[in-house]
C-alpha cells in the first residue's frame, strides 16, 4: 500500500502554527510547528519559521541550532546567518557571533542587515564606540533602514550622545512601518526625554509602555475608571497598581506620599504591589490598604491583575503606579529632599545590628540582577573589578546578592582574601527583613538591581553603579528618587575601572572616618 502524501498534513500544521503565533499563543504555535517538522524535518523554510519563534520565546540555544540547520541546507541564505548570529549574541557568545558575521560579510559586504547585527553584537559586548562604525555602514547602504537608525540611536544614548540619539530616533520614527517598531522607537524616545531631564514630556510619552503594539507591553485589569492627570483626587477612592519589575515598584513608590496627601482624610488609597513587598509597604504607609497583585499570561502577553481588589463600586479611579508621575514629578523640584519613604521593622533592624555586633564598619555588596540574558550582562562590572574594593582594610563586607551566588562569593574570597559575611536570610524573597538588614549596615555598594532600589527607598547610604546615561537618573548627577544615594556612572559600558575606583575610595573613607560599631 502506498503511504498517503504528507503535504496536506504539513500544510495544515503550518497553517495552525501561524494562526496560533499571530494570536500570541507561542507555546501552541511551537507544538504545531514541531508536528510539521516531524513530517518534513529538512524543510529549510519550516526550520526558519521555528527558529524565528524560538527567538521570540527566548529559547536562544534552540534558535541557534535551528538557524545552523537552515544554513547547512542553504549556505547562501543570509537570513539564517543573521538569525544564528543574533541567537549567539543573546547567549553571550559574542566572539562566535562576530565570526559568523565576518565570514558572511566577506561574501556579502553590501548586505546592510549583517552590518546592523554586527553593530548590535558589539553594543552588547560593551564595544559601543566601535559599533557606531558598523551602524554607519548599514545606514550608508540603506538610508531608509529604521532598524539601523534606531540601533545607532541606542548606541549614542549609551554613550551619552543624547542629541545624536534624539536625531536618530526621530528619523527612525519617520521611516518605521510596522506598528511594533513605531511603539518601540516611541518608548526609547520617552526614556531619552527622561534622561535629558525633560520630565514632563518624558512621563507623558512614557505612557506608550501600554501600547498593544509594544511587544512586551503588559495588560492591566483593575476595577474602576482609569485615572488621568487632570482628575482631582481629594476625597476619592484610588487603586494604584504597581508595575514592571521589583526595582521599578520600589523606585516609583517615591510618589505615594504625595498621593496620600492629596486624597486627604476623606479619601482612601489602595496599593497593589508584588506580594513580597506587602508587609514593608503596609508599615511604610499607615492608613493605606496594601494588597498583592498577580501576573500571568493572556493571549501570549503578560497580564497584571488584582485578585483582592475592592469591589468596583468602592473604587473611583485606578492607575498604574508610574502614571502618577505625570502629575507629581514633572520637574526635578517636585522630588522630596527628605529621608527614605519606606520604613523597615525597628525590631528587625535592632536584631541585625546585634548580629553584626561590634567591630569595623560593614559594607553590603550586590553585583548583578537575577537575569543576565541579552544585553543585561553589560550593565554589571565583572567580578574581578570588585576585588580592589574588597581588599580595603578596616571594613567588613556583607553579601546582599539575591539568588544562587556561592561560586561568586568563593571567587571573591580567592581573589581578594576578604571573608564576606552571610546573613541567615532569604534575600530574594524576604524583602521586609532585607530592608531591616540594609538599614543595619553602614554603606551599600550596589548595581542597579532590586536590592539597590530597596536600600535607596529606605534612605540607606548607597552607592549605585550604572552606565553613562541611565534614564532613572533623570538628567541629574544623582538619583532624585533616593536622597541618600550616590550615583557612580561609568564613562561607557565595559569601562568599569573608574567607577569601581570611586567605590573603593568611598569604602576607604568609611574605614578611615566611621567609628567602630558597638
Amino acid at each position: 500500500m502506498v503511504a498517503p502524501p504528507k503535504l496536506p498534513l504539513v500544510s495544515n500544521a503550518v497553517a495552525k502554527a501561524a494562526k496560533l503565533e499571530r494570536a500570541g499563543d507561542l507555546p501552541g504555535a511551537l507544538a504545531a510547528y514541531e508536528a510539521a517538522l516531524g513530517l518534513t524535518p529538512n524543510d529549510p523554510d519550516l526550520l526558519a519559521s521555528v527558529a524565528h519563534l524560538a527567538g521570540r520565546m527566548e529559547m536562544h540555544e534552540t534558535a541557534e541550532k535551528l538557524w545552523g540547520a537552515v544554513s547547512a541546507l542553504q549556505p547562501t541564505r543570509l537570513e539564517a546567518v543573521d538569525g544564528r548570529a543574533r541567537a549567539l549574541r543573546e547567549l553571550g557568545r559574542y566572539g562566535d557571533a562576530v565570526s559568523v558575521l565576518r565570514i558572511a560579510l566577506a561574501e556579502s559586504p553590501q548586505e546592510p542587515r549583517l552590518w546592523n547585527t554586527l553593530g548590535m553584537t558589539l553594543v552588547q559586548d560593551s564595544q559601543t564606540e566601535l559599533a557606531l562604525t558598523f551602524f554607519d555602514e548599514a545606514i550608508r547602504l540603506d538610508g531608509r533602514s529604521a532598524a539601523a537608525l534606531y540601533n545607532r540611536g541606542g548606541a549614542h544614548f549609551d554613550l551619552g550622545h543624547l542629541d545624536a540619539a534624539h536625531a536618530d530616533f526621530t528619523q527612525a520614527r519617520k521611516l518605521a512601518r510596522k506598528p511594533a517598531d513605531v511603539a518601540m522607537i516611541d518608548f526609547a524616545a520617552a526614556t531619552l526625554a527622561l534622561a535629558r531631564g525633560d520630565l514632563g514630556a518624558g512621563w507623558d510619552a512614557y505612557e506608550v509602555r501600554f501600547s498593544r503594539d509594544l511587544p512586551k507591553a503588559v495588560i492591566f485589569e483593575a476595577p474602576g475608571r482609569r485615572w488621568t492627570p487632570t482628575a482631582p483626587l481629594a476625597g476619592k477612592r484610588l487603586l494604584v497598581v504597581a508595575e514592571q519589575g521589583l526595582g521599578d515598584e520600589l523606585m516609583f513608590a517615591n510618589v505615594l506620599p504625595d498621593v496620600v496627601n492629596e486624597l486627604g482624610p476623606d479619601g482612601q488609597l489602595t496599593v497593589a504591589v508584588e506580594p513580597r513587598l506587602v508587609e514593608l509597604f503596609r508599615r511604610s504607609f499607615p492608613g493605606v490598604a496594601v494588597i498583592g497583585h498577580a501576573t500571568d499570561r493572556q493571549s501570549g502577553r503578560r497580564r497584571r491583575t488584582v485578585p483582592d481588589a475592592p469591589e468596583p463600586r468602592s473604587i473611583d479611579y485606578w492607575t498604574p503606579l508610574a502614571s502618577l508621575l505625570r502629575r507629581y514629578r514633572r520637574t526635578a523640584d517636585d522630588f522630596p529632599s527628605g529621608a527614605g519613604y519606606l520604613r523597615a521593622d525597628p525590631a528587625r533592624v535592632a536584631h541585625w545590628r546585634q548580629w553584626l555586633g561590634e567591630g569595623p564598619p560593614v559594607v553590603g555588596i550586590t553585583w548583578r540582577s537575577g537575569m543576565l540574558l541579552g544585553d543585561r550582562r553589560r550593565n554589571y562590572p565583572t567580578l574581578e573589578r570588585w576585588v580592589p574594593m574588597l581588599k580595603t582594610p578596616g571594613v567588613r563586607f556583607l553579601n546582599l546578592q539575591y539568588g544562587e551566588c556561592a561560586d561568586e562569593l568563593r571567587t571573591f574570597s580567592e581573589l581578594s582574601g576578604a571573608a564576606i559575611l552571610e546573613a541567615d536570610l532569604n534575600i530574594r524573597d524576604d524583602m521586609d527583613d532585607l530592608a531591616a538588614l540594609c538599614i543595619a549596615v553602614d554603606l551599600i555598594v550596589s548595581v542597579g538591581n532590586a536590592t539597590g532600589a530597596l536600600a535607596g527607598a529606605c534612605g540607606c547610604p548607597v552607592a549605585l553603579i550604572g552606565g553613562p546615561s541611565a534614564w532613572p537618573r533623570l538628567g541629574s548627577d544623582g538619583y532624585l528618587w533616593y536622597p541618600r544615594a550616590r550615583a557612580l556612572a561609568a564613562p561607557a559600558f565595559g569601562d568599569w575601572e573608574p567607577v569601581m575606583a570611586q567605590a573603593a575610595l568611598l569604602v576607604a573613607e568609611l574605614a578611615a572616618h566611621a567609628p567602630a560599631r558597638g
